[in-house]
């Protein structure tokens, strides 16, 4: 993978905070019940710590996430990633004006956790829904599910 090929799908950083989700492509490329499937990393930084876990992230991930930045931008914490699979990442409000934490649990693999606060910019949420659509475009949904456990390419 090179590292043009990169897409930032969160992007939430603030001097030396921040929270990352690099998708790096496809988990297994023309294997039908895979294809569609994306690794990616998990990104965290703060002047104390700093982590990096690899994750798998299905098409339903990228469906969740696009209700999180809803949910978030209305004025709502939200969580993604809660089904156990992944790291799950908790979005929390801190009702100072423009401050959010975050949350990064790994507790299924490293029983670790990291919380960090960032300064959300302004525009934040458009720009997340964009770059949204930036991973949709370059790894569409190719495959479909006919019924339970039948797959098949996208005519």
């Amino acid at each position: 993978m090179t590292e043009s090929s990169i897409v930032g799908l969160i992007r939430l950083v603030d001097g030396e905070s921040g929270l990352e989700v690099k998708v790096l492509g496809r988990t297994m490329p023309g294997v039908l019940t895979l294809h569609d499937y994306l690794d990616a990393e998990i990104v965290v930084t703060s002047g104390f710590a700093q982590g990096r876990l690899n994750v798998c992230l299905a098409p339903d991930d990228l469906d969740n996430w696009s209700q999180v930045l809803q949910e978030l931008a209305a004025g709502r914490n939200a969580v993604w990633m809660d089904d156990g699979r992944n790291p799950e990442i908790r979005f929390e409000l801190s009702g100072h004006d423009g401050i959010a934490v975050f949350v990064v649990a790994d507790m299924a693999a490293s029983g670790t956790s990291v919380r960090v606060s960032v300064r959300l910019a302004g525009g934040w949420a458009e720009e997340h829904q964009e770059r949204l659509q930036h991973v949709r475009d370059a790894w569409p949904q190719e495959v479909v599910e006919t019924s339970p456990g039948a797959y098949e390419w996208r005519p």
